[in-house]
Protein backbone atom coordinates (compact mmCIF):
# COMPACT_ATOMS: atom_id res chain seq x y z
CA UNK A 1 0.00 0.00 0.00
CA UNK A 2 1.18 3.26 -1.17
CA UNK A 3 2.04 5.99 1.65
CA UNK A 4 0.43 8.73 2.25
CA UNK A 5 2.04 12.10 1.84
CA UNK A 6 0.95 14.54 5.22
CA UNK A 7 2.11 17.89 5.36
CA UNK A 8 2.03 19.84 8.91
CA UNK A 9 2.00 23.30 8.14
CA UNK A 10 3.47 25.85 10.96
CA UNK A 11 3.16 29.74 11.36
CA UNK A 12 6.88 30.97 12.80
CA UNK A 13 5.85 33.21 15.45
CA UNK A 14 2.57 33.52 14.60
CA UNK A 15 1.36 36.19 17.09
CA UNK A 16 4.40 38.31 16.32
CA UNK A 17 4.59 38.63 12.51
CA UNK A 18 1.07 39.20 12.59
CA UNK A 19 1.81 42.32 14.65
CA UNK A 20 4.74 42.74 12.31
CA UNK A 21 2.54 43.16 9.26
CA UNK A 22 0.61 45.32 11.20
CA UNK A 23 3.43 47.45 12.10
CA UNK A 24 6.73 46.99 9.87
CA UNK A 25 8.62 48.77 12.20
CA UNK A 26 8.67 46.17 14.66
CA UNK A 27 10.60 43.64 12.41
CA UNK A 28 13.70 44.74 13.25
CA UNK A 29 13.42 44.74 17.08
CA UNK A 30 13.41 42.37 19.73
CA UNK A 31 9.61 41.96 20.50
CA UNK A 32 7.23 40.24 22.59
CA UNK A 33 3.23 40.12 22.81
CA UNK A 34 2.69 40.61 25.82
CA UNK A 35 -0.41 42.34 28.82
CA UNK A 36 -0.24 45.87 28.92
CA UNK A 37 3.72 47.05 28.91
CA UNK A 38 2.92 49.65 31.52
CA UNK A 39 1.64 47.10 34.11
CA UNK A 40 5.35 44.94 34.54
CA UNK A 41 3.28 41.52 35.61
CA UNK A 42 1.78 41.00 32.17
CA UNK A 43 3.15 37.77 30.22
CA UNK A 44 4.63 37.07 27.61
CA UNK A 45 2.47 35.05 24.72
CA UNK A 46 4.69 35.18 21.75
CA UNK A 47 8.28 36.36 20.91
CA UNK A 48 10.00 37.64 17.88
CA UNK A 49 13.22 35.36 16.23
CA UNK A 50 15.19 38.59 17.79
CA UNK A 51 13.73 38.15 21.15
CA UNK A 52 14.24 34.69 21.47
CA UNK A 53 17.79 35.37 20.79
CA UNK A 54 18.19 36.74 24.01
CA UNK A 55 16.48 34.25 25.50
CA UNK A 56 13.00 35.77 26.06
CA UNK A 57 10.63 32.30 26.76
CA UNK A 58 6.68 32.13 26.19
CA UNK A 59 4.72 32.55 29.51
CA UNK A 60 7.22 34.59 31.78
CA UNK A 61 6.38 37.41 32.93
CA UNK A 62 7.52 41.20 31.56
CA UNK A 63 9.88 41.74 34.13
CA UNK A 64 11.74 38.76 33.49
CA UNK A 65 12.26 39.29 29.73
CA UNK A 66 13.44 42.73 30.51
CA UNK A 67 15.82 41.27 32.40
CA UNK A 68 17.40 39.68 29.69
CA UNK A 69 16.59 41.99 27.09
CA UNK A 70 16.21 45.67 27.96
CA UNK A 71 15.34 46.86 24.54
CA UNK A 72 12.31 44.44 24.31
CA UNK A 73 9.37 46.33 22.76
CA UNK A 74 6.26 45.14 24.11
CA UNK A 75 2.61 44.61 22.49
CA UNK A 76 -0.62 44.15 23.18
CA UNK A 77 -2.20 41.06 21.28
CA UNK A 78 -5.13 42.06 18.65
CA UNK A 79 -6.66 38.57 18.41
CA UNK A 80 -9.08 39.62 15.42
CA UNK A 81 -6.35 39.61 13.10
CA UNK A 82 -4.59 36.39 14.33
CA UNK A 83 -7.86 34.66 13.65
CA UNK A 84 -8.24 36.32 10.35
CA UNK A 85 -4.90 36.36 9.17
CA UNK A 86 -5.31 32.08 10.29
CA UNK A 87 -8.10 32.14 7.77
CA UNK A 88 -6.43 33.37 5.22
CA UNK A 89 -3.52 31.24 4.77
CA UNK A 90 -6.21 28.34 5.45
CA UNK A 91 -7.96 29.34 2.12
CA UNK A 92 -4.12 29.23 0.77
CA UNK A 93 -4.20 25.42 2.41
CA UNK A 94 -7.37 25.00 0.47
CA UNK A 95 -6.43 25.21 -3.50
CA UNK A 96 -4.06 22.35 -3.14
CA UNK A 97 -6.63 19.96 -1.27
CA UNK A 98 -9.75 19.83 0.77
CA UNK A 99 -8.05 17.80 3.64
CA UNK A 100 -6.78 20.64 5.80
CA UNK A 101 -7.35 20.22 9.31
CA UNK A 102 -6.53 23.06 11.55
CA UNK A 103 -4.59 22.31 14.83
CA UNK A 104 -4.70 25.65 16.37
CA UNK A 105 -4.96 29.04 15.30
CA UNK A 106 -1.30 28.94 13.70
CA UNK A 107 -0.64 25.34 12.56
CA UNK A 108 -2.61 22.71 10.13
CA UNK A 109 -2.25 19.06 8.61
CA UNK A 110 -2.84 18.45 5.32
CA UNK A 111 -3.10 15.06 3.08
CA UNK A 112 -1.94 16.13 -0.13
CA UNK A 113 -1.92 12.50 -0.93
CA UNK A 114 -4.28 12.50 -4.11
CA UNK A 115 -3.11 15.52 -5.31
CA UNK A 116 0.51 15.07 -6.25
CA UNK A 117 0.21 13.62 -9.54
CA UNK A 118 -2.79 16.84 -10.25
CA UNK A 119 0.29 19.33 -9.84
CA UNK A 120 3.02 17.55 -10.34
CA UNK A 121 5.15 17.94 -7.48
CA UNK A 122 7.49 15.75 -5.29
CA UNK A 123 6.36 15.79 -1.46
CA UNK A 124 9.46 18.38 -0.77
CA UNK A 125 8.03 20.47 -4.01
CA UNK A 126 5.06 20.52 -2.70
CA UNK A 127 5.81 21.95 0.65
CA UNK A 128 7.98 24.30 -0.82
CA UNK A 129 5.50 25.94 -2.97
CA UNK A 130 2.71 26.21 -0.37
CA UNK A 131 5.50 27.60 1.81
CA UNK A 132 6.62 29.78 -0.89
CA UNK A 133 2.75 30.91 -1.47
CA UNK A 134 1.94 31.86 2.30
CA UNK A 135 5.33 34.17 2.51
CA UNK A 136 4.95 36.22 -0.69
CA UNK A 137 0.78 36.56 -0.45
CA UNK A 138 0.87 36.85 3.43
CA UNK A 139 3.93 38.07 5.02
CA UNK A 140 4.31 35.45 7.64
CA UNK A 141 6.67 32.57 7.28
CA UNK A 142 5.86 28.73 8.00
CA UNK A 143 7.97 25.96 8.85
CA UNK A 144 6.31 22.66 6.84
CA UNK A 145 6.81 18.74 7.90
CA UNK A 146 6.65 15.82 5.25
CA UNK A 147 5.94 12.42 6.07
CA UNK A 148 3.53 9.36 5.73
CA UNK A 149 1.55 10.10 8.99
CA UNK A 150 0.92 13.28 11.47
CA UNK A 151 2.66 12.61 14.45
CA UNK A 152 6.00 12.47 12.04
CA UNK A 153 4.74 15.49 9.82
CA UNK A 154 4.63 17.32 13.55
CA UNK A 155 7.95 16.28 14.18
CA UNK A 156 8.94 17.77 11.24
CA UNK A 157 7.44 21.37 11.05
CA UNK A 158 9.46 21.73 14.74
CA UNK A 159 12.53 20.03 13.36
CA UNK A 160 14.13 23.02 11.18
CA UNK A 161 12.69 26.82 12.09
CA UNK A 162 11.76 29.04 10.68
CA UNK A 163 10.79 29.28 7.03
CA UNK A 164 12.06 25.45 6.23
CA UNK A 165 10.86 22.26 5.40
CA UNK A 166 11.71 18.83 6.62
CA UNK A 167 10.99 15.68 5.01
CA UNK A 168 10.70 12.12 7.36
CA UNK A 169 10.07 9.29 4.63
CA UNK A 170 9.81 5.88 5.68
CA UNK A 171 13.00 5.02 4.12
CA UNK A 172 15.29 8.12 6.13
CA UNK A 173 12.94 8.47 9.18
CA UNK A 174 14.12 5.90 11.65
CA UNK A 175 18.36 8.17 11.61
CA UNK A 176 16.59 11.67 11.73
CA UNK A 177 13.67 10.92 14.35
CA UNK A 178 15.23 8.36 16.78
CA UNK A 179 17.73 10.71 17.85
CA UNK A 180 15.22 12.99 19.39
CA UNK A 181 14.01 13.28 22.66
CA UNK A 182 10.76 11.37 23.48
CA UNK A 183 9.46 14.98 24.88
CA UNK A 184 9.28 16.25 20.85
CA UNK A 185 6.63 13.39 20.32
CA UNK A 186 3.16 14.59 19.95
CA UNK A 187 0.75 14.22 23.39
CA UNK A 188 4.19 13.37 25.70
CA UNK A 189 3.42 15.32 28.46
CA UNK A 190 5.66 16.13 31.38
CA UNK A 191 4.31 13.82 33.53
CA UNK A 192 4.29 10.63 30.94
CA UNK A 193 8.20 12.09 29.68
CA UNK A 194 9.39 11.57 33.45
CA UNK A 195 8.30 8.14 33.74
CA UNK A 196 10.00 6.74 30.73
CA UNK A 197 12.63 8.48 31.82
CA UNK A 198 12.76 6.28 34.78
CA UNK A 199 12.58 3.37 32.81
CA UNK A 200 15.92 4.45 31.07
CA UNK A 201 13.52 5.43 27.95
CA UNK A 202 15.05 8.93 26.84
CA UNK A 203 14.43 9.24 22.84
CA UNK A 204 12.16 8.81 20.38
CA UNK A 205 14.18 5.31 19.26
CA UNK A 206 14.38 3.92 22.61
CA UNK A 207 10.47 4.07 22.90
CA UNK A 208 10.00 2.50 19.51
CA UNK A 209 12.31 -0.34 20.52
CA UNK A 210 10.80 -0.44 24.27
CA UNK A 211 8.78 -3.52 25.38
CA UNK A 212 5.49 -3.50 24.70
CA UNK A 213 4.02 -5.72 27.88
CA UNK A 214 6.88 -3.33 29.95
CA UNK A 215 5.22 -0.31 29.05
CA UNK A 216 1.85 -1.15 28.89
CA UNK A 217 1.61 -2.75 32.77
CA UNK A 218 3.91 0.66 33.97
CA UNK A 219 1.43 3.54 31.65
CA UNK A 220 -1.21 1.76 30.20
CA UNK A 221 -3.23 2.82 26.99
CA UNK A 222 -1.58 6.45 27.16
CA UNK A 223 1.84 4.36 26.83
CA UNK A 224 0.58 1.80 24.30
CA UNK A 225 -0.29 4.81 22.03
CA UNK A 226 2.67 6.47 22.02
CA UNK A 227 4.59 3.37 21.55
CA UNK A 228 2.72 3.02 18.43
CA UNK A 229 3.31 6.80 17.65
CA UNK A 230 7.63 6.38 17.90
CA UNK A 231 6.93 3.53 15.50
CA UNK A 232 5.61 5.41 13.05
CA UNK A 233 2.10 3.38 13.11
CA UNK A 234 -0.09 6.53 13.56
CA UNK A 235 -3.20 5.83 10.86
CA UNK A 236 -5.31 9.12 12.16
CA UNK A 237 -6.65 10.56 9.11
CA UNK A 238 -6.37 13.93 7.86
CA UNK A 239 -10.51 15.38 8.09
CA UNK A 240 -11.92 17.57 5.23
CA UNK A 241 -12.18 21.23 6.32
CA UNK A 242 -15.89 20.77 5.62
CA UNK A 243 -16.56 18.49 7.60
CA UNK A 244 -15.64 19.36 10.69
CA UNK A 245 -17.47 19.22 14.01
CA UNK A 246 -18.27 22.09 15.83
CA UNK A 247 -16.65 22.15 19.01
CA UNK A 248 -18.14 20.97 22.08
CA UNK A 249 -15.93 23.15 24.37
CA UNK A 250 -13.35 25.84 24.09
CA UNK A 251 -10.25 25.95 25.99
CA UNK A 252 -7.18 27.76 26.25
CA UNK A 253 -4.32 26.79 29.02
CA UNK A 254 -0.99 27.52 29.99
CA UNK A 255 1.77 26.66 32.52
CA UNK A 256 3.68 29.21 33.61
CA UNK A 257 7.32 29.30 33.38
CA UNK A 258 7.47 30.66 36.81
CA UNK A 259 4.71 30.78 39.69
CA UNK A 260 1.99 32.86 39.86
CA UNK A 261 1.51 35.12 42.85
CA UNK A 262 -0.60 37.55 44.20
CA UNK A 263 -3.86 38.60 42.40
CA UNK A 264 -2.48 40.56 40.10
CA UNK A 265 -0.32 38.02 38.85
CA UNK A 266 -3.47 35.38 38.49
CA UNK A 267 -5.82 38.08 37.02
CA UNK A 268 -2.94 38.78 34.15
CA UNK A 269 -2.79 35.48 33.33
CA UNK A 270 -6.79 34.78 33.49
CA UNK A 271 -7.57 37.57 31.29
CA UNK A 272 -5.02 36.26 28.61
CA UNK A 273 -7.25 32.88 28.92
CA UNK A 274 -10.26 34.40 29.05
CA UNK A 275 -9.65 36.91 26.18
CA UNK A 276 -8.54 33.65 23.78
CA UNK A 277 -11.34 32.03 24.76
CA UNK A 278 -14.03 34.46 24.04
CA UNK A 279 -12.49 35.06 20.48
CA UNK A 280 -12.34 31.78 19.60
CA UNK A 281 -15.68 31.65 20.32
CA UNK A 282 -16.89 34.57 18.32
CA UNK A 283 -14.91 32.82 15.34
CA UNK A 284 -16.69 29.38 15.71
CA UNK A 285 -20.19 31.53 16.34
CA UNK A 286 -20.66 29.76 19.87
CA UNK A 287 -21.99 31.08 22.78
CA UNK A 288 -20.84 29.00 26.22
CA UNK A 289 -23.12 28.10 29.32
CA UNK A 290 -20.63 26.62 31.59
CA UNK A 291 -17.32 28.25 32.71
CA UNK A 292 -14.80 25.94 34.09
CA UNK A 293 -11.07 26.86 35.86
CA UNK A 294 -8.24 23.97 36.24
CA UNK A 295 -5.75 25.23 39.01
CA UNK A 296 -2.76 23.25 39.29
CA UNK A 297 -0.40 24.41 42.51
CA UNK A 298 3.53 24.03 42.46
CA UNK A 299 2.77 20.27 44.20
CA UNK A 300 0.99 19.45 41.02
CA UNK A 301 -2.46 19.13 42.70
CA UNK A 302 -5.48 19.22 40.35
CA UNK A 303 -8.22 21.72 41.56
CA UNK A 304 -11.18 21.95 39.25
CA UNK A 305 -14.73 23.71 39.09
CA UNK A 306 -16.96 24.96 37.32
CA UNK A 307 -20.16 27.22 37.36
CA UNK A 308 -23.16 27.55 35.15
CA UNK A 309 -24.07 30.84 33.58
CA UNK A 310 -27.43 32.09 33.90
CA UNK A 311 -27.75 32.99 30.26
CA UNK A 312 -25.43 31.95 27.20
CA UNK A 313 -22.28 34.49 26.45
CA UNK A 314 -19.33 34.80 24.54
CA UNK A 315 -18.23 37.96 26.29
CA UNK A 316 -14.58 38.28 27.57
CA UNK A 317 -15.53 40.49 30.47
CA UNK A 318 -18.34 38.30 31.84
CA UNK A 319 -16.07 34.76 31.47
CA UNK A 320 -13.08 36.79 33.02
CA UNK A 321 -15.47 37.29 35.69
CA UNK A 322 -16.82 33.83 36.81
CA UNK A 323 -13.59 32.77 36.10
CA UNK A 324 -11.73 35.03 38.85
CA UNK A 325 -14.82 34.16 41.44
CA UNK A 326 -14.35 30.56 40.47
CA UNK A 327 -10.80 30.98 41.45
CA UNK A 328 -11.21 32.63 44.84
CA UNK A 329 -13.68 30.47 45.99
CA UNK A 330 -12.35 27.44 45.32
CA UNK A 331 -8.21 28.13 45.54
CA UNK A 332 -7.92 31.91 46.34
CA UNK A 333 -5.40 34.40 45.36
CA UNK A 334 -2.78 34.52 48.08
CA UNK A 335 -1.39 31.17 46.99
CA UNK A 336 0.86 30.52 44.34
CA UNK A 337 -0.65 28.96 40.61
CA UNK A 338 1.60 26.64 38.53
CA UNK A 339 -0.77 26.67 35.57
CA UNK A 340 -4.67 27.52 34.83
CA UNK A 341 -6.95 26.68 32.48
CA UNK A 342 -9.92 27.80 31.28
CA UNK A 343 -12.97 26.41 29.57
CA UNK A 344 -16.20 27.38 27.94
CA UNK A 345 -18.70 24.07 27.64
CA UNK A 346 -22.15 23.49 27.41
CA UNK A 347 -21.85 25.37 23.56
CA UNK A 348 -25.04 26.46 21.44
CA UNK A 349 -25.07 28.33 18.13
CA UNK A 350 -25.17 32.24 18.63
CA UNK A 351 -28.61 32.54 16.89
CA UNK A 352 -30.04 29.94 18.56
CA UNK A 353 -29.75 30.78 22.20
CA UNK A 354 -33.48 31.43 23.88
CA UNK A 355 -33.72 33.84 26.83
CA UNK A 356 -36.06 34.01 29.70
CA UNK A 357 -37.06 36.92 29.54
CA UNK A 358 -37.01 38.92 32.87
CA UNK A 359 -37.62 42.51 34.15
CA UNK A 360 -35.04 42.76 36.54
CA UNK A 361 -32.16 44.94 36.02
CA UNK A 362 -29.61 42.91 36.11
CA UNK A 363 -30.79 40.68 33.22
CA UNK A 364 -31.15 43.79 31.29
CA UNK A 365 -27.39 45.51 31.93
CA UNK A 366 -26.38 42.30 30.32
CA UNK A 367 -28.36 41.96 27.20
CA UNK A 368 -26.81 45.67 26.86
CA UNK A 369 -23.61 44.75 27.60
CA UNK A 370 -24.30 41.81 24.73
CA UNK A 371 -25.29 44.67 22.39
CA UNK A 372 -22.32 46.51 23.02
CA UNK A 373 -19.89 44.29 22.65
CA UNK A 374 -21.67 42.49 19.31
CA UNK A 375 -20.87 46.14 17.76
CA UNK A 376 -17.28 46.37 18.82
CA UNK A 377 -16.99 42.82 17.59
CA UNK A 378 -18.38 44.03 14.37
CA UNK A 379 -16.01 47.23 14.42
CA UNK A 380 -13.02 45.14 15.39
CA UNK A 381 -13.35 42.98 12.21
CA UNK A 382 -13.54 45.68 10.31
CA UNK A 383 -11.03 47.99 11.61
CA UNK A 384 -9.22 45.54 13.71
CA UNK A 385 -9.17 44.92 16.99
CA UNK A 386 -6.89 48.35 18.38
CA UNK A 387 -10.03 50.47 16.89
CA UNK A 388 -12.18 50.04 20.08
CA UNK A 389 -12.01 49.26 23.69
CA UNK A 390 -13.93 48.60 26.12
CA UNK A 391 -14.04 51.24 29.16
CA UNK A 392 -15.35 48.58 31.88
CA UNK A 393 -11.55 47.04 31.26
CA UNK A 394 -10.48 50.66 32.03
CA UNK A 395 -11.53 49.76 35.64
CA UNK A 396 -8.29 49.33 37.26
CA UNK A 397 -10.09 46.37 39.35
CA UNK A 398 -10.39 44.51 35.67
CA UNK A 399 -7.55 46.02 33.74
CA UNK A 400 -4.21 45.29 35.96
CA UNK A 401 -1.94 43.74 33.66
CA UNK A 402 -4.65 42.59 31.68
CA UNK A 403 -5.57 42.08 27.50
CA UNK A 404 -8.31 44.24 28.16
CA UNK A 405 -7.36 47.20 28.20
CA UNK A 406 -6.62 49.82 25.73
CA UNK A 407 -3.24 50.77 24.80
CA UNK A 408 -0.78 52.87 26.64
CA UNK A 409 -0.55 56.71 25.69
CA UNK A 410 2.38 57.09 22.83
CA UNK A 411 5.46 57.83 23.85
CA UNK A 412 8.55 60.31 22.52
CA UNK A 413 9.93 57.01 20.68
CA UNK A 414 8.21 54.88 19.06
CA UNK A 415 9.95 51.76 19.08
CA UNK A 416 9.84 51.75 22.92
CA UNK A 417 5.75 51.35 22.80
CA UNK A 418 3.46 50.81 20.36
CA UNK A 419 0.95 54.05 19.22
CA UNK A 420 -2.28 53.17 19.30
CA UNK A 421 -4.00 54.03 15.85
CA UNK A 422 -4.87 57.60 15.49
CA UNK A 423 -9.11 57.03 14.57
CA UNK A 424 -9.17 54.60 18.12
CA UNK A 425 -12.74 54.80 19.49
CA UNK A 426 -13.70 54.39 23.30
CA UNK A 427 -17.40 53.29 24.76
Amino acid sequence: MKDRVILHCDCNAFFASVETLLDPTLRDVPMAVTGDPEQRHGIILAKNERAKAFGVKTAETIREAKAKCPALVCVLPHYDEYHRVSREINRIYLDYTDLVDPFGIDESFLDVTGSLRLFGFSPREFADTIRERVKREIGVTISVGVSFCRVFAKLGSDYKKPDATTVFDREHYKELVYPLPVSDLLYAGKKTTEALSRLGIKTIGQLAQADEKLLGSYLGEAGLRLLSYARGEDDSPVRSFFDREKPKSVGNGMTFRRDLFGENEIRAGLMALCDEVSARLRDEEMKCLVIQVQIKDPNLRTIQRQSTLPRATWLCQEIFETALSLVRASYGVSRPIRSLTVTASSLVPKDEVHEQLSFFEESAQGEKQERLEGAIGSIRQKFGKGSIHLGAYENAELGIGAYGRHPPPPKKNPKKVRDPKKDSVKK
